[in-house]
């Protein structure tokens, strides 16, 4: 089948931690457009950072910075209640430290996507998510935004100017609302997935919970190491779509190029 739209595929990466390391998630590099790179607070000391980092130069792939909260033990799921100025310190030390060994290896990082219970906050509190927007546009008002695609990533793009990209899971479980049931076991029956990956790419729609059609803004795809039929489906998902970095896909359809 073609490929009705330019979309990007991403998975994180550095994602270990000293002798903890789990070398699977670098199986996904051949079939990813982007990473996500580990900062050192949820996962990612410095070693496992510098060797990432070089895997993903080999393969020629668009580097993000993951971040969440400082929690190594909890792995970054466990929510924590900060103010504004504690998210914008938060948001600015980890995109430093990445930042820093990108450029020593002659590298740039292109976007910024958050972790874990980070990520569930942002896409379910829109002032936490403004928060984190605003902290990377002072870092860098150049870095795209990876968000999960629902009303409160528009109105941060609206409200901060800064580039976003949409996000969806292709194998976890949406409620009618267009929102993620969290609570939900991800599906691990690659028809499944894939049969969602054809409907997002040729209409623009998420099936959902219930069997409905909802739309879905959709620019980038992310992909689970841990779901553990991920290499199986991610392979089939590259038959229908040839993905492309966000970055590359807005300058191609600003007419750049």
């Amino acid at each position: 089948m073609g490929n009705n739209k330019n979309i990007d595929f991403n998975c994180d990466v550095a994602q270990g931690f000293g002798v903890y390391q789990d070398g699977s998630e670098f199986e996904l590099l051949d079939y990813v457009s982007s990473v996500n790179v580990s900062c050192g607070f949820h996962a990612g000391d410095p070693v496992t950072i510098k060797n990432t980092l070089l895997k993903c130069k080999d393969k020629h792939l668009a580097l993000g910075a993951h971040i969440g909260f400082c929690d190594i033990q909890g792995f970054g799921y466990r929510p924590m209640d900060l103010n504004s100025d504690e998210i914008e310190a938060l948001v600015i030390y980890q995109l430093g430290a990445l930042a820093s060994f990108a450029k020593s290896y002659s590298l740039e990082i292109e976007h910024v996507r958050p972790h874990g219970a980070m990520y569930k906050m942002a896409a379910e509190n829109f002032e936490f998510s403004l928060a984190i927007a605003n902290a990377i546009k002072k870092f860098d008002k150049w870095l795209t935004y990876y968000g999960f695609a629902n009303e409160n990533l528009d109105k941060v793009a609206a409200e901060t100017d800064i580039i976003v990209a949409r996000e969806v899971f292709a194998d976890k479980y949406y409620n009618q609302d267009g929102e993620i049931n969290w609570e939900q076991k991800d599906f691990t029956t690659p028809e499944i997935t894939m049969n969602r990956i054809r409907t997002l790419n040729h209409s623009g729609q998420m099936k959902v919970t219930g069997g409905a059609f909802v739309p879905m803004n959709c620019d980038t795809i992310h992909f689970g190491y841990k779901n553990p039929t991920i290499i199986e489906t991610i392979k089939k998902a590259n038959e229908i779509i040839t993905p492309t970095p966000c970055n590359y896909n807005k300058v191609v359809s600003s007419g750049w190029l």
